[in-house]
């Protein structure tokens, strides 16, 4: 069966590394097809059948131009997640998903509001962090990941959280909750080839999207990668503020 993957955005929705989360995932499922809908496009899972959206980190420029053009499809995106289909957000597009976003000149960009967050932004303090925490599927697993953010979201209480900090903060500095889950909508601020450096993730998302057996590519490797990576995190002389 072929499983098609709509990556959103790439020619903006690209930075930190995130093109390599589809492109990992597109060579470990079995048949897969990635489909880089650009600005210029009408998005694909409008009319077609997807398995996934794909939607990365960009500037904050970009996020408004992609709510912009995201709020035509309001409607079909909630109907797409409300249907059990698998989104991943990275980065600050999680932001895109909120009600608003606010400068530091008190100026509001209006978001999707699909769920009950709002972003601020404060680029006078990069925000650079490594982070440690908890997903809960089938059994839990440890997720590793880095943040650079100019923003935060609030409110820092509230259900259906993706992973809960171990070390390193959630949405805000106050919260250890990070990220929102909606059905197999997953949405979190962690960057980088989150894909890649979470096999464990990666192969839960894969059952969702229909692989029973699911077989990473370089799997041994993969697997090696991440216990050594995980042994650093754990340490507690590793300093998570960069």
């Amino acid at each position: 069966m072929m499983i098609k993957i709509e990556y959103l955005f790439p020619e903006v929705a690209n930075l930190f590394g995130e093109t390599f989360n589809v492109k990992y995932l597109k060579n470990s499922l079995q048949e897969a097809e990635i489909i880089e809908t650009s600005l210029t496009d009408e998005p694909r899972f409008i009319k077609e059948d997807i398995d996934m959206i794909y939607l990365g980190s960009m500037s904050e420029k970009s996020q408004e131009i992609v709510i912009e053009k995201l709020k035509k499809y309001k409607k079909e995106l909630q109907d797409f997640i409300n249907k059990d289909n698998v989104v991943l957000f990275t980065g600050n597009a999680f932001e895109i998903l909120g009600q608003y976003i606010e400068d530091e000149n008190n100026n509001k960009i209006q978001g999707l509001k699909i769920i009950n967050t709002y972003a601020k932004i404060d680029r006078k303090h990069r925000y650079n962090t490594l982070f440690l925490g908890e997903f809960d599927c089938d059994e839990k697993i440890k997720i590793l990941g880095f943040k650079t953010t100019f923003s935060f979201s609030y409110p820092d209480e509230y259900e259906n959280y993706l992973f809960k900090a171990v070390r390193g903060c959630g949405i805000n500095k106050q919260s250890s909750l990070e990220g929102i889950r909606i059905n197999n909508c997953f949405a979190t601020y962690l960057i980088g080839p989150l894909l890649v450096l979470n096999p464990l993730f990666t192969k839960y998302i894969m059952t969702l999207l229909g692989e029973e057996n699911p077989e990473l590519q370089f799997e041994e490797e993969t697997m090696e990668c991440y216990h050594k990576k995980l042994e650093i995190f754990e340490k507690k002389e590793t300093n998570y503020i960069q």
